[in-house]
């Protein structure tokens, strides 16, 4: 037997048998001589009186309908109103939040998704122990107000050097040995044009951004690329009256060129970037007989800073892409954060640059998250690595990393002021990454990896082996300095307490704890 789900009613399955298809007809006979019968919904099979059930029952099924449909409508009305009103009530609180964070005062920051709101800053005063910058500037208007210092490569303090003052006589009265806070680093920094109140460059966050000046420190020795790279800095940027340039040239005289020099003599043709563009150009010579590495070429560069909104810093051989200085900046101020330094090793020249459009043809990103202990004979030291390049996978602003690199840095002026390359580290070339990444770290600058690249870097390799390495190399030197770099190390490491197993005694303290700042 089946059981009807519909009527509940017990139906017999018919027999397949002769005699039972004899009393099936039987039944169906005595079925035809009986009254019509309801079929247990109420609707007779037959007769006039069950035509008008049946159209009684569909009338009645019409109307449940629409009203169980106009019952369907009035719900959803109901819910599109609640969440209209949930909406309108979420929108209204976010407004008044919002508007809380940007509305107390001028100083007030609301960091949403990266991104920086600052309400405008009018005449912000210049805190204790930073110097007034003024624009344009150059070391040459400084004559007769250099310092003697002695030579880092000579113990004996025989050897002395007449070097530029730095920009503040004393970088841990800028950061307060300590985080350095946020009214302080919004303060610093120059314009192209004077605040008419003040009277003053100096206008920190108060200058807008298309009038913010960029300061660039080259180190180059004996590079015939220095001046190349000059004079790419200013051909390829939007706005090159706003970018002053500052090398530390060690060379033979007589023997190269200098990185101020252009190709034809200014007088044949005065469009040379380096001709049109030399009152922004301050070259420090050195001989290079005095020359003890990067470090202490760079700490002589970073004395040549004089209070610029932007610092940047490069190698004396690379090449920029058009509008460099609009894309930087417009990487770095997406950050939102005043202590951003945007740094990392250089992807190579080749096939990076349209040579039509000076547009990049990259669109993957360097960047540095890895690191390994390298040992040789100045001792085992860290040195950070780049990871293989790829597609950026943060978009809109760069990417946070634990490093920086030196062959390109780029971040707000006061970061080349307060965390300045040491001047006594001779005959150092690697290692010294990880000091000022971790020196910088304690002032409170964040690393970023940038998002795309705005410059790309000369190696000896490919099409450019054969002329880079003609380049001399500065431990042509190392005879003349033997062991310096030795001891220097050991002071490198000492300073961020990353050699725990060398007695103190042994490195030179010179200046540590009062000009720098120690971990």
């Amino acid at each position: 037997k089946i059981h009807s789900a519909m009527t509940d009613v017990v139906i017999p399955i018919a027999p397949s048998s002769k005699n039972g298809r004899d009393e099936a007809r039987s039944r169906k006979k005595k079925s035809d001589k009986k009254a019509p019968s309801s079929n247990g919904s109420g609707v007779h099979s037959d007769g006039g009186e069950s035509r008008a059930q049946r159209l009684a029952v569909r009338r009645k099924r019409v109307a449940n309908a629409r009203a169980r449909k106009k019952t369907g409508w009035g719900n959803m009305i109901s819910v599109f109103l609640m969440a209209c009103g949930i909406f309108a009530i979420y929108a209204l609180t976010c407004m008044v939040f919002f508007r809380s964070l940007s509305g107390k005062s001028g100083s007030t920051v609301s960091r949403i998704r990266g991104l920086i709101k600052k309400d405008q800053i009018e005449n912000p005063p210049v805190p204790s122990g930073i110097p007034i910058g003024i624009w344009p500037v150059s070391i040459r208007d400084e004559d007769g107000n250099f310092e003697e210092i002695k030579h880092p490569g000579y113990e004996d303090g025989h050897v002395t050097m007449a070097v530029p003052r730095f920009w503040a006589d004393d970088p841990v009265a800028i950061h307060e040995n300590k985080l350095m806070s946020r009214e302080r680093a919004l303060s610093i920094g120059t314009c192209v044009t004077v605040d008419p109140k003040t009277g003053t460059y100096t206008r920190g966050d108060a200058c807008p951004v298309s009038e913010r000046t960029i300061f660039v420190a080259i180190a180059s020795y004996r590079d015939w690329q220095c001046r190349d790279t000059v004079t790419s800095i200013f051909s390829a940027a939007a706005h090159p009256d706003r970018i002053r340039v500052a090398v530390v040239d060690q060379i033979i005289a007589g023997e190269d060129g200098s990185c101020d020099a252009p190709h034809s003599p200014c007088s044949e043709d005065p469009s040379q970037p380096i001709c049109k563009y030399k009152s922004q150009i301050d070259v420090y010579q050195m001989d290079a007989q005095l020359a003890v590495g990067p470090v202490f070429a760079r700490h002589v560069g970073h004395r040549l800073y004089r209070g610029e909104y932007y610092a940047m810093q490069s190698d004396a051989h690379v090449t920029f892409t058009r509008g460099w200085d609009g894309d930087i900046i417009a990487q770095i101020e997406a950050t939102g954060d005043e202590m951003a330094v945007l740094s990392t090793y250089l992807t190579d020249i080749e096939g990076s640059i349209d040579p039509n459009t000076g547009l990049s043809l990259r669109h993957t990103r360097p960047i540095m998250c890895n690191t390994e202990y390298e040992g040789g004979q100045q001792g085992k030291h860290l040195r950070h690595l780049a990871q293989p390049e790829c597609m950026p996978l943060i978009k809109g602003m760069p990417q946070l990393q634990p490093y920086w690199a030196a062959g390109f840095s780029f971040s707000r002026g006061h970061f080349v002021a307060t965390t300045p390359y040491d001047q006594y580290q001779p005959m150092i070339f690697q290692g010294e990454e990880m000091s000022i990444t971790l020196r910088g770290f304690t002032i409170g600058y964040d690393f970023f990896a940038p998002e795309k690249s705005v410059c790309f870097h000369s190696y000896a390799k490919g099409a450019n082996e054969a002329a880079r390495n003609k380049v001399p190399h500065f431990w042509e030197n190392s005879g003349r300095y033997e062991g310096t770099g030795i001891k220097a190390m050991k002071r490198l490491l000492g300073i961020v307490h990353m050699n725990p197993e060398v007695n103190p005694s042994e490195w030179n303290h010179s200046e540590v704890g009062g000009t720098w700042n120690c971990i």
